[in-house]
């Protein structure tokens, strides 16, 4: 079985080839030397790199996985959710390679997509050593989302808690543009964290209806005005200006206390799902977030039996697409029609 997965849903372009669960090839072209100068992702412009670099990074990655469309058996590609341009780009591309070459095309969910990478290896690896077990729960951390999901077997998802507001990505992001650290947030947040004291700033643990949902629109302002308050400033200063009122000491302190608090967050609620789920056999990390070293440390070190997906497959990229893709058939999930295929507005799980 030989798939070839497509990924364009936010600014990421990218191509893999999947033959029975191995990788043959992952090309994944990035956006994030464009919108750095921007400090985020401008989707009309997304779309238009997209739109150049699709058909070549398809070609490169056949290429590189030494396959023809002769032997290619089906065609998967992420539909939702994501950015509408970027998207359409990606759709458009494998309805019109479905067609054409009469494969068999499949529409995959980005944070299900996530959640498969846990079972891809790195070029050149033999696979994991273990993969996660069933029942399982599956936190799903990215710049758009913030979910615990859960999964008694292969296709069958469960939200059991999502954010209210901005997910932790974002909130990395933002923080990030406060302390006049550089677009993409996490990295750069990480790596300040690095040389700042964790424990030098208290913020406020977010309270939600559910226990198990996040809300982190609460810990942006509470950064904030600590920040502002840090400057001496006034409510009326411009965020966008604090920056040149900190020291690199302080800079550095701020980015590891949110670094600590947004952690703490998310594993405290994981804990109360896992509570709550005494069956639970395996914890599945996913989506961009998942590669924040101090996550990965403060998660293992804890009790919980933990899988994190290789730091290659952590952000967008089109073989953990493939990998859904194959789980998706290996369940009898049916193909779609590349005729009727559509962007629903979905950002969920069905």
């Amino acid at each position: 079985m030989i798939i070839l997965g497509i990924e364009s849903s936010c600014d990421e372009t990218a191509c893999a080839i999947l033959k029975d669960g191995e990788l043959l090839s992952n090309v994944v072209v990035s956006q994030i030397d464009i919108f750095k100068s921007y400090g985020g992702v401008i989707p009309e412009v997304a779309a238009r790199s997209h739109l150049e670099a699709i058909l070549p990074v398809i070609d490169k990655a056949i290429s590189d996985a030494k396959v023809n469309w002769d032997i290619i058996d089906y065609i998967a590609v992420t539909n939702t959710p994501g950015l509408l341009g970027s998207l359409l780009i990606g759709t458009l591309t494998a309805r019109t390679l479905a067609i054409l070459h009469n494969k068999p095309l499949y529409a995959i969910h980005h944070l299900k997509s996530h959640i498969y990478s846990n079972w891809l290896s790195a070029s050149g690896e033999t696979g994991p050593s273990q993969r996660p077990q069933f029942p399982l729960l599956s936190l799903v951390i990215s710049g758009g989302h913030t979910q615990i999901i859960k999964m008694t077997h292969h296709n069958h998802f469960e939200i059991i808690g999502t954010t209210l507001d901005d997910a932790v990505g974002e909130c990395f992001d933002k923080i990030a543009k406060i302390l006049g650290l550089p677009y993409p947030g996490g990295p750069s947040i990480a790596a300040a964290a690095e040389k700042g004291n964790p424990k030098k700033y208290h913020f406020p643990h977010p309270k939600t209806k559910n226990p198990l949902d996040f809300s982190f629109s609460g810990l942006k302002t509470a950064v904030l005005r600590q920040v502002q308050k840090e400057c001496g400033v006034g409510l009326d200063f411009p965020s966008h200006e604090l920056k040149n009122l900190l020291t690199p000491e302080q800079i550095n302190d701020f980015a590891a206390s949110f670094q600590k608090t947004a952690i703490d967050i998310l594993l405290e609620k994981l804990r109360l799902a896992k509570k709550l789920n005494p069956d639970t056999k395996s914890i599945v990390f996913a989506g961009g977030v998942s590669a924040n070293q101090e996550l990965r440390k403060m998660a293992t070190a804890s009790e919980l039996p933990v899988f994190f997906p290789n730091p290659k497959f952590s952000g967008d990229n089109a073989a953990m697409v493939a990998m859904a893709c194959f789980y998706e058939i290996k369940s009898g999930i049916k193909p779609t029609d590349p005729y009727k295929l559509t962007l629903a507005p979905r950002s969920d799980l069905c």
